[in-house]
């Protein structure tokens, strides 16, 4: 009996031992960070940055307790907000933030969750954009200075959340554009802008064009009038060469130059289907269809007729 009780005490011990040491023993892993609280006081800091490492640990059961936070980076999602710009330009903007928990014991302290942190860190980045923004103009915050404008908030957000233990690793403006109605107006005045220039653009085209053609009508006049006198200049000279050259053609020998004026006369009189003369069969014309030498017909008729004046 007294070895029954004795077994049923030790399986009891064993039991409690096992149950005690359950609950003081706890994991941290590499992506979290961990508090010991000893009644609500906090006793130490687990694996914070630069600090203890991840494994396991333990705790007085019943007496400590842990709190887990995330050591990776978490996001933050802003919503739409609507900022005025320098140049009194409202614009719906749209950002975003990556933020880590680097001080583990001031965050339990100051917020003691994510979402609460979440809130906070939403106000401190809502209030930073309407002031930086408020100083640059819509240009700058859309196109010229908007990594230095996102720089510059990143700076203040760290300020405000430093005391919170949280650090913003990274800020982005995802969306900065002009609100409905003022788009679609910004749109017409940019859409009539550029029928203008392209109206200017093709008056100076047609302006150009004409002005070229213009060139180009008197510089085809200047060459054709030019070609034409040098065209009639060497007509001329190749005209007075040849009548220089039958000129003395005929002095050296009259019947051979009658002669082949004669033929060139044949040929251009008697060439083409439409060619009709009236001429009678005793003109000087044929003269050499009535005889070879190019005699009158009346001569050719009595060859054997003395020469007139012998």
């Amino acid at each position: 009996m007294n070895g029954n009780a004795l077994r049923t005490a030790a399986v009891g011990l064993a039991a409690v031992a096992a149950l005690l040491l359950y609950a003081s023993a706890f994991t941290v892993s590499q992506t979290q960070q961990a508090l010991v609280l000893q009644f609500g006081r906090v006793r130490t800091v687990l694996n914070q940055a630069g600090t203890d490492r991840p494994g396991l640990y333990f705790k007085i059961p019943f007496f400590e307790t842990v709190v887990l936070f995330e050591k990776r980076l978490l996001d933050l999602d802003l919503p739409v907000q609507t900022v005025l710009s320098a140049d009194r330009q409202n614009l719906e903007v749209d950002a975003f933030a990556r933020y880590k928990i680097s001080d583990p014991l001031r965050f339990y302290q100051a917020v003691n969750n994510i979402p609460v942190a979440n809130q906070r860190l939403s106000s401190f980045t809502n209030a930073a954009m309407r002031n930086v923004l408020a100083s640059a103009s819509r240009d700058a915050i859309v196109r010229t200075q908007r990594e230095g404008l996102m720089n510059r908030i990143q700076e203040d957000v760290n300020r405000q959340a430093k005391n919170l233990g949280i650090e913003i690793i990274d800020l982005r403006l995802t969306r900065v554009d002009l609100p409905a109605a003022n788009s679609q107006a910004v749109y017409g005045r940019m859409q009539t802008e550029r029928q203008r220039e392209a109206a200017d653009l093709r008056a100076n085209g047609e302006r150009d064009a004409a002005t070229i053609k213009a060139r180009a009508d008197r510089d085809v006049t200047v060459l054709v009038a030019e070609a034409n006198q040098k065209a009639d200049q060497l007509r001329g000279e190749g005209d007075a060469q040849r009548n220089r050259i039958l000129a003395e053609a005929f002095g050296q020998d009259p019947d051979f130059f009658a002669f082949y004026r004669s033929m060139q006369a044949y040929e251009k009189g008697l060439t083409g289907t439409e060619t009709r003369l009236v001429i009678g069969p005793g003109s000087d014309f044929f003269r050499y269809f009535n005889d070879p030498q190019g005699r009158p017909r009346a001569a050719a008729a009595a060859p054997g007729a003395p020469a007139s004046g012998q």
